[in-house]
């Protein structure tokens, strides 16, 4: 059994309000690097992961290395847990896309799977990369705990995929800054034993 611990990156710019963040290559706040580093301080004291896993964009990378520091783990950059392509709508806010695009951003709430963002992804795009990335996280680390620090759009497809659920349920996972997501794999099934944990998080300013 294989156990895989999926992990959104700590806060950044462009949560509150909320912008099509994407590619955007934000760092981590103070706010989020407090988070990463309480987030590796519950892993380490739950699980022994083998390895970490990060998407490319710094948030993520700074995130893993708070994990992998505290695990005395290795960090690796896997290209396939990049963000969503918002294309055009990247870096902008909601209020910006839906007086330009109504249409296309009531679609994109209402039913994700239908939706291609202009010059961007489709959720169907970042599925099949995500299947390729987690083929090979599995036969690289059958029977071991591996962690995987990756984005809110792309951890809510991992978990879609894993769980064997479509894509029109995009919106049914909530995906917080730093939560966990704890998944055991076996050649039989999936199984979720938590979703979005952040009780270990330290108090945010109110």
């Amino acid at each position: 059994m294989t156990k895989i611990l999926l992990v959104r990156h700590g806060h950044v710019e462009g949560i509150r309000p909320e912008r099509f963040r994407g590619r955007h290559n934000v760092p981590l706040t103070e706010r989020g690097i407090l988070q990463a580093r309480a987030t590796g301080e519950y892993i380490a004291a739950h699980w022994q992961p083998s390895h970490i896993y990060t998407s490319p964009l710094q948030r993520c990378v700074q995130t893993g290395v708070e994990i992998a520091t505290r695990c005395a783990a290795s960090a690796e950059v896997l290209e396939e847990l990049n963000d969503l392509d918002y294309g055009e709508w990247q870096w902008c806010t909601h209020e910006e896309v839906q007086a330009r695009w109504p249409q296309e951003f009531d679609r994109w709430f209402k039913a994700p799977q239908w939706m291609r963002f202009p010059q961007g992804e489709s959720l169907q795009d970042m599925h099949a990369r995500l299947a390729d990335a987690l083929r090979l996280i599995l036969q690289r680390h059958a029977n071991k705990t591996v962690v995987l620090v990756a984005h809110d759009s792309s951890l809510r497809v991992l978990l879609l995929h894993l769980l064997d659920m479509p894509l029109a349920a995009y919106w049914r996972f909530a995906q917080d800054p730093c939560g966990v997501s704890e998944i055991t794999t076996s050649a039989r099934q999936a199984k979720a034993l938590r979703i979005n944990e952040t009780q270990h998080l330290p108090q945010s300013p109110s």
